[in-house]
């Protein structure tokens, strides 16, 4: 699937914000998930984005093409993700930790792709004149 790079960036930090947001610290503290995201150093978000990014990059990219309307988000059924994961996901792992590592990572790229922005109209960025909005 092609993804803009706003895209991309969005769907990681919206998964790494869901990561974040499982911590026990942070469920306990009872402090909003941008609140806390925004309390962290730049160094502290990169290791998260970086940790997510090997692991939901690839699959996004690897997801099969889709047509998308102006104004919604791509969608994929779970197992257009399984196979999408399954296929990059090496089999040297044994059955059962392969099948957590699966179910876990299309759990990971679902929560990705709901945090896509809706796609906007390539035609409604240039207005009748010519010129950029």
């Amino acid at each position: 699937m092609r993804f803009t790079e706003h895209e991309l960036t969005a769907a990681l930090t919206g998964a790494a914000k869901t990561v974040v947001a499982s911590n026990r610290k942070v469920r306990k503290g009872g402090k909003d998930i941008d609140t806390v995201w925004n309390e962290m150093d730049r160094y502290e978000r990169f290791k998260v984005l970086d940790a997510l990014g090997s692991q939901i990059l690839p699959v996004l990219v690897a997801l099969p093409d889709v047509d998308v309307e102006p104004g919604t988000r791509p969608s994929y059924s779970n197992s257009e993700v399984t196979d999408a994961v399954s296929g990059l996901v090496g089999d040297e792992l044994g059955k059962l930790r392969r099948a957590v590592l699966v179910k876990a990572r299309t759990l990971l790229v679902q929560t990705a792709l709901a945090s896509v922005p809706p796609r906007l109209d390539p035609d409604a960025l240039i207005n009748a004149s010519g010129d950029p909005t």
